[in-house]
């Protein structure tokens, strides 16, 4: 950053709530802007998953920071919290299960 303008560091908002975010942001002479939530004003405790520019970035004081709230497609989200018990491998065990039907039985066309 030149002399004239004076930068800032870009403040590391995931995992913020949104007010918390808007609060951050504003000591250090930023904006945000959530294109996720028209409502944004209004967010309160939901959570920042997402930020451009990234933290650390140094950009003129106020200059706008996205925030996203939801994960875009593809990106993750919730997900499944359950533990899933992982599946035996090939071999062993599943050798050993039996199967439906006999295995030396050849069929015919007839």
């Amino acid at each position: 950053m030149s002399r004239k303008t004076p930068g800032v560091r870009v403040p590391r908002l995931v995992g913020l709530m949104a007010v918390d975010a808007r609060e951050t942001a504003r000591s250090q002479g930023l904006f945000l802007n959530a294109p996720d939530r028209p409502d944004f004003h209004l967010a309160v405790v939901e959570y920042v998953v997402r930020q451009y520019p990234q933290p650390g970035a140094e950009v003129p004081r106020e200059s706008m920071v996205y925030v996203w709230f939801d994960f875009g497609p593809g990106e993750g989200g919730g997900g499944v919290h359950e533990p899933r018990v992982p599946q035996p491998p090939g071999g062993g065990l599943r050798r050993e299960l039996d199967e439906p039907g006999d295995p030396h039985m050849v069929l015919s066309d007839r």
